[in-house]
């Protein structure tokens, strides 16, 4: 016995426990939810980071208009036959080499091709920028949805609670009835599986809030379930004033993803351009500055004369005579790595004509392709013309469906309460029986179900409808 009262305790404890978290969650606001999405989703990063690409091709794109300076140096060092980079002799030995050059090359003409990719490249960016916008509208909408849902499920799980409490007073009074052998067994078994029932209605109500708060921490993606703030009231029911006609054309004007798509089509439009490019003849510029040194390099400074035979002979009086000759004499000395690098400075310019004659059909082809691009460009735009069109005729037709359906359930809920409270007092005196009490219980508590489901049915349409007209955020 004494173990049961323990057992008691703990659990009691531990639900106090897990209430008083509870009550201590934050709980976060619609607004709350949408800054927290717009911040850490995923999905919308990596949008960002797409757009910051598009970015980075746009400042490219206009950096290759830029002359293209290059500049060059090697040191090395060289051992056996080799030819002297300063007098161009064989030699064969040992000689530390080096080479500079400063080079310059500027296109002049190519067909425009550096100027179109400068504009497509920027219509992409802007269309990365319009695909931004888009995904945090699509993301805005998504998280209005998922917090409508969580709200929706809340307010079934209150339905179903309240209804299981009245089971369970019920049951109470059933109970005493049974016991004391006043009442029927029959209604006290049936009343008994009708708390069973209402049972398991919460257990999959609180299963499917659960559920609907899980979906909405993935797109804010937090890690823990969150708690909504459902003490303020976020909308107000009222027929919606605008025909899907009039919903479609302010997607239109308003809706970044027909933004997104149009610029894709210049840019696709742009791609043919420079396709085009390769028929035209490209003339560039260029000039270059090189200058070299070798270690073999010297310099030959005279330092006198002296006679010296020629090897030849004459013969005076039958007597031969060598030749002399009066020669010059050097001494080599070692030119300076600053000095080669004046000395044997060059200097080249030019101009560069390249003429396309015949290149296998490949500039034809990327044509074709480019053209191809765009009609496929123009078709993904007629076809989001063509989807978000018939979105919002589905959705708007649902809308008013599900709002008359609301307004009769309404009309509904009205009455069951006054036949469910008249059924109880029957029950409760004794005149009536518990399949009349419970029928009219199951259908008052199913209809304000139901009700509510509608309710928030309704909402999600209407919040649909406003994404489509710009009004997401």
């Amino acid at each position: 016995m004494a173990q049961r009262h323990i057992v008691f305790t703990l659990i009691v404890m531990m639900g106090i426990v897990g209430y008083t978290q509870n009550l201590n969650q934050k709980r976060y606001s619609l607004e709350e939810c949408i800054s927290i999405a717009l911040e850490n989703n995923l999905d919308l990063k990596s949008t960002n980071l797409r757009e910051h690409s598009a970015k980075i091709n746009h400042q490219q794109a206009k950096a290759n208009i830029l002359p293209s300076i290059n500049g060059s140096f090697n040191l090395g060092v060289n051992d056996g036959r080799s030819i002297d980079p300063f007098t161009n002799d064989f030699i064969n030995q040992e000689l530390t080499f080096s080479n500079m050059g400063l080079s310059l090359d500027i296109t002049v003409f190519n067909g425009f091709r550096l100027l179109n990719s400068v504009k497509q490249s920027r219509l992409n960016r802007e269309a990365a920028d319009m695909e931004v916008e888009a995904a945090q509208q699509d993301l805005v909408l998504n998280v209005t949805l998922a917090y409508l849902q969580v709200l929706n499920n809340q307010a079934v799980l209150n339905l179903t609670k309240q209804r299981f409490e009245t089971t369970k007073k019920q049951l109470k009074i059933q109970e005493s009835f049974y016991k004391n052998e006043s009442g029927s067994p029959a209604d006290y078994a049936d009343i008994l599986g009708q708390m069973a029932g209402d049972e398991t209605s919460v257990l999959v109500s609180e299963s499917n809030l659960n559920n609907s708060k899980l979906s909405l921490a993935r797109l804010l993606n937090l890690e823990e379930n969150i708690e909504v703030n459902t003490e303020v009231p976020l909308f107000d029911l009222k027929e919606y004033g605008l025909t899907a006609e009039e919903v479609y054309n302010e997607a239109l004007q308003n809706l970044a993803t027909f933004k997104s798509r149009e610029l894709r089509i210049k840019a696709a439009e742009k791609g043919v351009s420079i396709a085009k490019s390769q028929f035209t003849p490209e003339i560039s510029v260029f000039g270059g500055l090189n200058t070299n040194y070798s270690s073999a390099a010297q310099l030959f400074n005279s330092i006198g004369t002296s006679i010296v035979e020629t090897g030849d002979f004459v013969t005076v009086s039958g007597q031969d005579l060598p030749v002399m000759t009066e020669q010059t004499n050097f001494e080599g000395e070692t030119i300076g790595y600053e000095d080669q690098l004046d000395n044997n400075l060059n200097t080249v310019i030019g101009v560069a004509v390249n003429v396309p004659i015949f290149n296998g059909f490949r500039a034809k082809n990327n044509v074709a392709l480019q053209k191809i691009q765009v009609k496929e460009s123009i078709l993904e735009l007629e076809r989001t013309h063509q989807n978000i069109k018939n979105a919002i005729a589905q959705v708007h037709f649902d809308m008013e469906a599900v709002y008359n359906r609301y307004l009769s359930l309404e009309k509904q809920v009205k009455a069951y309460e006054e036949s469910y409270r008249i059924n109880e007092i029957r029950f409760n005196n004794g005149v009536s029986n518990f399949l009349n009490y419970v029928t009219s219980k199951n259908n008052l508590d199913n209809a304000k179900i139901n009700m509510a489901n509608a309710k928030y049915e309704y909402l999600l349409r209407v919040k649909v409808l406003d994404y489509y007209r710009g009004l997401a955020n």
